[in-house]
């Protein structure tokens, strides 16, 4: 995978300026970066050139919200957000827009994340196992915490150990493949979304090897569906998850999580 990487102008840049730093940080803890290596990957640049382009993008939208007169952006992005609420309230109830700034950020991260690799100089951080692997942790860690907030640590484990609607003298039994079910799910969401969008770049660059001109661009436009697709998906996912946590009532937890087990 590493030998797919190329080297980018911006990754160059900011290992001139930061990688000495950061290299000198990271010693102590037996960090020896290889001869010819970046100090920082590709991956990182382009995830800190994503959290800048949104920090941008919400100030500006800030500074111009108007309730009589919206702008394009601004009603693209309050249609954008009624969408988003309206899913949180089907699937986990009036409780659901609490959850939407993890599961709003989620999703705006991985669709940029998925996008900036169709601008030539960039990639997608997504097509890095490292960045995928780390939003599936961070949603599994966030939807079981939230299971604990709402119904208790001991209530939660119930939860496990005698599922909703399952027979208490096959419960353990099928709470144990609940376990297992819920710890793949981390693979599921991170290889899912790490296997189409490295998939896609390297069909794009394999493209562009052979013939550079005009070959990639309907790989590079189904591309742009592909990642807007996943990035919606893997939000859905993230709210599935977080129903089947968090629903106290019996019908109510039992309906999340036959949605769940459907994805």
């Amino acid at each position: 995978m590493e030998k797919l990487e190329h080297k980018l102008w911006l990754v160059q840049i900011a290992n001139q300026i930061l990688g000495p730093a950061v290299s000198a940080l990271l010693t102590p803890f037996g960090y020896h970066p290889a001869p010819g290596r970046d100090v920082i990957p590709n991956y990182l640049v382009m995830m800190l050139v994503i959290m800048v382009l949104i920090t941008a993008l919400c100030l500006v939208l800030r500074s111009r919200l108007s309730v009589e007169q919206p702008g394009r952006l601004q009603i693209v992005f309050e249609d954008l957000l009624g969408a988003v609420l309206g899913i949180l309230k089907e699937y986990i109830g009036p409780t659901g827009p609490r959850y939407l700034p993890l599961v709003g950020t989620v999703g705006l991260f991985i669709f940029f994340a998925n996008m900036i690799g169709k601008v030539p100089g960039f990639m997608s951080p997504t097509a890095s196992v490292n960045v995928t692997l780390g939003c599936a942790i961070t949603v599994w860690v966030y939807y079981h915490l939230q299971g604990i907030r709402v119904q208790g640590i001991f209530g939660y484990i119930l939860h496990f150990v005698f599922p909703p609607g399952v027979p208490k003298a096959i419960g353990p039994l099928v709470g144990v493949i609940e376990i297992i079910s819920h710890l793949s799910r981390v693979l599921s969401l991170s290889l899912r979304l790490f296997g189409n969008i490295f998939g896609e770049e390297l069909v794009v660059l394999i493209m562009a090897s052979i013939v550079p001109l005009l070959v990639p661009l309907p790989f590079m436009v189904l591309g742009v569906v592909t990642g807007t697709l996943q990035a919606f998906i893997f939000m859905l996912l993230t709210i599935v998850y977080l129903a089947g946590a968090v629903a106290v009532d019996q019908g109510h937890e039992t309906e999340a999580h036959g949605r769940a087990h459907a994805h």
